[in-house]
């Protein structure tokens, strides 16, 4: 099951069923099954709470993700956006903001598929793969 939620602000995903369809289609194809993935869309402020008391980070970000999966090849977790941060970054990129949010949606799912980001190098795979995953939203 796939939910979205909002916290701190007004915003309502565009096309759910559509994102819930094409989210389920990754998490598939990267051999995993689904059980419960929650969204919760928030405001930069929620989102750098939320950064400090769980991850002692004081910064803002565009995306928390909690894997809350106990079996292995399992998809639990709940990932926090910042409808902020995802405006933010498609006009520093010059995109859409719903390609940037898209593309922060899947980043979170391939963090829980176990795609990491902590160096150069597999920040380029993660963003390969989201790339990849983008071209399946139809």
């Amino acid at each position: 099951m796939i939910q979205f939620f909002s916290e701190d602000t007004d915003f309502k995903l565009p096309h759910p069923i559509k994102t819930r369809r094409w989210i389920k289609r990754v998490i598939e194809e990267e051999g995993f099954a689904l059980n419960q993935l929650n969204y919760i869309f928030c405001s930069d402020e929620y989102l750098l709470d939320v950064n400090k008391e769980y991850l002692e980070h004081d910064y803002y970000t565009d995306i928390i993700t909690f894997d809350n999966s106990e079996e292995e090849e399992t998809i639990e977790g709940d990932l926090f956006i910042s409808v902020d941060r995802i405006k933010n970054n498609a006009e520093q990129m010059n995109i859409p903001f719903e390609t940037e949010l898209k593309r922060v949606m899947i980043h979170g799912v391939l963090h829980l598929t176990g795609y990491d980001d902590t160096s150069e190098e597999l920040k380029k795979e993660i963003r390969l793969k989201e790339d990849e995953c983008l071209k399946l939203f139809k």
